[in-house]
């Protein structure tokens, strides 16, 4: 029950885009409007606000690093697969591969199992930096045809989300929440963040729906894709036990990790990694991935649910 009451939300933004597209509800323009603003305006704000309240702790360091070298492998593997995943999607598909969707999906399934705890949010920290830097750097380079590499550093450092992050962390460092907290204009910062980035998970599952396709030719190469993604964060997860030894004795821990690296793509990657789709088809079969993707997710969950709880 803890499952659907999470999932259902989830889905039903999904089939409302796949309807409004189906009854043309909405049209592609409209879409594409959406996604610009959500991507140019309200997503970077996200991304500071995260930076910003982010708990850095030395401690938590290691695992922070283990993450994000995972998720950075992840798309060197899927480069090495392009034979087995498909030439014709060889240009894109490997950024389907890292990043894990935290907020929607990892942590309320995690707590709807152990209750209060914030152990994804370690997990996410390494998200975050490899979906809203690292990834945009590496599409941008892809995407960039003719542009001399003075032009290319320029679009990297106006990039919304590269100056979201770097003025986050550099929020963090002096403490600024706290002075915000701590202040009058507290309650005025935080309903501005509520009605700012409110929208923004609703909207990219709309989206995502709008953008699902499935059908007999994209099954194949969407289930060799959601069996290396599958397999790399079994690994992944592997590496837990054998490099963090006794943090996977602690039961709380132990399922942060099954339950998170077991999760969809972060729902905002199709967007970010818009500049190296070709054709229109490309979009459609990132979306249609993510999806797949939940019910793997489903599957993972009810199985612990079962055995380990």
């Amino acid at each position: 029950m803890n499952a659907f009451n999470t999932l259902a939300p989830v889905f039903f933004m999904l089939i409302l885009g796949y309807l409004a597209r189906h009854f043309e509800w909405i049209k592609p323009q409209d879409k594409n409007g959406a996604n610009a603003i959500i991507f140019t305006v309200l997503f970077p704000i996200l991304i500071f606000h995260l930076m910003l309240h982010a708990e850095l702790k030395l401690a938590t360091v290691p695992i922070i690093l283990y993450t994000l070298l995972a998720f950075v492998l992840a798309i060197f593997v899927g480069k090495l697969l392009r034979n087995f995943i498909g030439e014709s999607r060889s240009h894109f598909a490997h950024f389907l591969l890292p990043t894990v969707e935290g907020g929607s999906v990892a942590l309320p399934l995690y707590l709807s199992i152990v209750g209060v705890s914030s152990n994804t949010v370690i997990f996410d920290i390494a998200g975050s930096i490899a979906a809203f830097l690292i990834i945009p750097i590496m599409v941008s380079k892809a995407a960039a045809n003719d542009t001399s590499n003075k032009e290319l550093l320029i679009s990297i450092v106006k990039h919304p989300f590269v100056i979201a992050i770097f003025l986050g962390l550099l929020g963090n460092i002096f403490q600024v929440a706290n002075v915000i907290a701590s202040s009058p204009i507290a309650p005025a910062y935080e309903g501005i963040m509520a009605k700012a980035t409110g929208p923004i998970g609703g909207m990219i599952l709309f989206i995502l729906g709008y953008d699902l396709k499935l059908d007999l030719e994209t099954i194949k190469p969407l289930a060799k894709l959601a069996l290396v993604r599958f397999s790399f964060y079994a690994l992944v997860i592997l590496g837990f036990f054998l490099l963090f030894p006794s943090m996977m004795t602690n039961e709380k821990f132990k399922l942060a990790v099954l339950v998170y690296f077991m999760c969809p793509t972060g729902f905002a990657l199709p967007a970010i990694i818009s500049p190296v789709f070709k054709t229109e088809e490309d979009e459609l079969f990132s979306a249609t991935f993510i999806s797949l993707s939940l019910m793997v997710t489903l599957i993972v969950y009810t199985l612990i649910v079962i055995f380990m709880v």
